[in-house]
């Protein structure tokens, strides 16, 4: 999967667990935030029915080829696809020009082969679960081969290794059907929070300033595939200054997160959030403890590489301090009434 500074990746172990101690195999959970989808594909193959959402188109994406799509329904034609794209010559376009010449996220090489790729990707018209496979596919093929720490927000003075490499399509892992159907959705969380019927929503939303848009924008535009117009140094789409979140604002999360809490249903929720995050502990636990018993779960780990090694700009200088190199992750238990977990405090 993809490199991703808000995924779950190294704590799926955690976060499954606090997720089994509340609701049995075979239930429908929703993540509400679902980015990088890691955390709803570990859901379905524990055996759970999984509603994904979120409201950036590439993470919609990858949710519906990870969550949304069953490989015995997909496999053989998803299969088909890549090995006609990989026999397509590779033809400079719009990606080169904005990722590879105007900025230097992707060597021009692999921006020829991403062009020409996404490009018959749009000719052929492909069903969307069939598509969002495809499309993963080559966006992961293409974060394989990038030149950043992490995120689209800069890019290394000199090539790294692996952006010389050539860029190369591999089936995603599609997961088996669980027996029944699972879903992406792509729609604001306060806006359809009161729609979800679940047994336990898990909640990972943005905590702090950084914008997952601005930090993927690439994704975003080779998922859309509209050729935006660019701006800045990190090219970013132009929509990005324009698609705002409450919950990249200080003052905005408070109020946005509870309309979400006071919308859902579910009688348990699951609640990721960062020591690094607008919302402190006190203010989170008041928050959630209207809806029922709290339990939290802390968890220590480190930062993201490029919070670990700073972030550069195109002549190499260190843009900022290295500041510190460890945060801590809440989980967030809430119940109707107190459920015996590990390590909650």
């Amino acid at each position: 999967m993809i490199k991703y500074i808000g995924s779950k990746r190294a704590l799926l172990g955690q976060v499954t667990s606090a997720i089994g101690a509340l609701a049995g195999s075979g239930t429908t959970v929703c993540d509400l935030f679902s980015g990088s989808a890691r955390v709803g594909h570990a859901l379905k193959r524990a055996g759970y029915r999984v509603w994904s959402n979120d409201h950036n188109a590439y993470a919609h994406t990858l949710a519906t080829a990870y969550v949304q799509a069953d490989r015995e329904r997909w496999l053989d034609r998803a299969l088909a696809v890549l090995a006609e794209l990989r026999t397509l010559k590779p033809e400079a376009g719009w990606f080169t020009r904005a990722f590879c010449e105007d900025a230097r996220y992707f060597h021009p090489d692999n921006g020829a082969r991403i062009d020409a790729m996404r490009e018959r990707i749009e000719a052929l018209d492909l069903e969307p679960d069939l598509k969002a496979i495809v499309l993963v596919s080559l966006m992961e093929a293409a974060d394989r081969v990038d030149s950043t720490a992490g995120v689209q927000m800069a890019y290394m003075k000199q090539w790294a290794p692996r952006a010389l490499k050539p860029l190369e399509l591999r089936m995603p892992d599609v997961l088996p059907s669980v027996g029944a159907p699972c879903r992406a959705t792509q729609a604001d969380a306060v806006t359809i929070a009161p729609e979800i019927e679940a047994d336990l929503v898990y909640l990972d939303p943005p905590y702090n300033q950084h914008s997952y848009l601005g930090n993927y924008h690439c994704w975003e535009s080779l998922v859309l595939w509209d050729k935006p117009e660019t701006y800045g140094v990190a090219n970013k789409r132009i929509d990005v200054k324009t698609r705002k979140s409450a919950f990249n604002s200080r003052p905005g999360i408070g109020p946005a997160l509870a309309a979400v809490i006071e919308g859902l249903r579910a009688p348990n929720l699951v609640v990721s959030f960062n020591d690094e995050g607008y919302l402190d502990r006190e203010a989170l636990t008041g928050m959630l403890s209207a809806r029922g018993h709290v339990q939290v779960i802390e968890i220590a780990h480190p930062r993201y590489v490029g919070a670990r090694i700073g972030i550069h700009n195109p002549k190499g200088e260190k843009v900022g301090q290295v500041g510190r190199l460890r945060n801590v992750e809440y989980l967030y238990v809430v119940t109707p009434e107190p459920v015996a977990l590990p390590h909650a405090a």
